[in-house]
């Protein structure tokens, strides 16, 4: 038996709680799979200095807006309030509209995931830092400061089975965490002495488990041609961000979760777990648990909890019937209305010498244009709070030599978060007019 027939034998699968992380296809070794599992930990916080941290919250929703009634006509700060934005109202000074901002990508549902990279998965091979997402770099700053590096929330229901919201560098998916419940339990319910021991012992075993498979990746490197060589590296990258986060959940074990101050909410539906999740992301902020979270709201969001009998993703291809996009606004109005409260939460919570919003940018959109047109053009985006000016409708051109790509806004929001880079995904420079508040 040949060395890599061994290989194979003996690391075919190795079974562990969490991620699979699984090496590519080798042409070079016939084309058989390598195969590893480890439990991912997480990781947290010290207590804040005297300077507030910066944090960063993005949702998106899969099927985007009715366009005519979430643009405002008029730009500048004597906008007129549009119907979709109307329950934004009583905070409209403290976000900003942009049209115009988008990622020049095509591909419909299949381009959505995107939202926050500007990268599609098949094109990210040719991009410096792959399809890693916006909130996913900025975790990579944050090291061990809080508990969790960043949430990811989402279903795993929708037109697409599942949430596509987060991406690492290595373009992993990250996946989300299905239900206020679970979020609940993962930022404020504490283990027992006997399951910190039990957890300690897993991280232990993972780790001995992983550096057996870094170990015998690396000794692939020399049988494999470049092609080949070059997707080691890039399971080596997964492997090492497993090593990271597992390093973090080791050092967090021991420490005791912060009391929420709520009881622990059951799991319902999407629609009427909305304002719930956005209750547990402003405490998992305000707790420092952690300071970067991401809510995507899936095609999976049940229309029939607004008494219509129409599927939304239906919906959102209404063909220009009156009928359909009225029950379309009413879903999506609905959405607003619980983002408004989000905004307007996070402006009421005291945090340092300021408000949490100030010191928290939070970004509202979707990777979808049109849904009735399939196109990925003029995203409907959202910036509230961050310390910013707001108050405006920011128009953008969608075409020519003056459009502006979205990652423009990203890299303006990397850079401020305390991210040291100069450019984020197909971006051309920072944002112009962002100013300090």
């Amino acid at each position: 038996m040949t060395p890599q027939a061994r290989l194979v034998n003996r690391r075919h699968f190795l079974r562990a709680a969490g991620i699979t992380i699984a090496l590519p296809l080798f042409e070079s070794l016939n084309r058989r799979v390598f195969a590893a599992s480890a439990a991912i930990g997480t990781r947290a916080g010290a207590a804040i200095g005297a300077t507030r941290p910066r944090r960063l919250v993005a949702v998106g929703n899969v099927l985007g807006f009715y366009q005519p009634d979430f643009f405002p006509k008029n730009t500048g700060r004597g906008y007129d309030l549009p119907p979709l934005l109307q329950p934004m109202a009583p905070v409209r000074d403290d976000f900003t509209v942009f049209s115009g901002l988008d990622h020049g990508v095509k591909g419909g549902h299949f381009a959505v995931h995107s939202f926050l990279s500007g990268v599609r998965a098949i094109d990210a091979k040719s991009m410096p830092e792959g399809n890693i997402t916006l909130d996913q770099r900025a975790a990579e700053t944050v090291g061990g400061a809080t508990r969790f590096p960043s949430l990811t929330i989402g279903s795993e229901d929708g037109i697409h089975g599942g949430c596509m919201m987060a991406w690492t560098r290595s373009g992993t998916r990250v996946p989300p965490i299905p239900g206020p419940q679970e979020l609940f339990r993962k930022l404020f319910v504490s283990e027992n002495a006997t399951d910190v021991a039990r957890t300690t012992d897993r991280f232990n075993l993972q780790g001995s488990i992983l550096d057996a498979v870094n170990g015998d990746a690396k000794s692939l490197s020399r049988q494999l041609g470049t092609r080949d060589r070059e997707k080691l590296d890039e399971y080596l990258t997964s492997v090492r961000d497993v090593e990271r986060q597992m390093e973090l959940g080791r050092q967090w074990a021991q420490v005791p979760k912060p009391q929420p101050g709520m009881a622990e909410p059951a799991n319902t539906n999407f629609v009427s777990d909305l304002p719930v999740y956005y209750d547990l992301i402003a405490l998992a902020l305000q707790t420092d648990s952690t300071r970067i979270a991401t809510l995507e709201i899936a095609g999976g969001f049940n229309a029939s909890a607004f008494g219509i009998r129409k599927d939304y993703h239906a919906l959102s291809h209404h063909g220009q019937e009156q009928e359909s996009i009225e029950l379309l606004v009413k879903i999506e109005k609905y959405q607003m209305e619980q983002f408004a409260r989000f905004v307007a939460k996070l402006g009421s919570i005291q945090d340092g010498d300021g408000r949490l919003l100030d010191h928290t940018a939070v970004l509202f959109g979707s990777g979808m244009g049109n849904a009735n047109a399939h196109t990925n053009t003029n995203l409907p985006i959202l910036l509230a709070g961050g310390g910013y000016k707001h108050g405006e409708h920011r128009a953008f051109p969608t075409s020519g030599p003056g459009r502006v790509p979205l990652c423009n806004l990203y890299l303006s929001l990397l850079q401020r978060f305390g991210v040291e880079t100069s450019r984020f995904g197909l971006s051309t420079g920072t944002l112009g007019g962002l100013k300090a508040a």
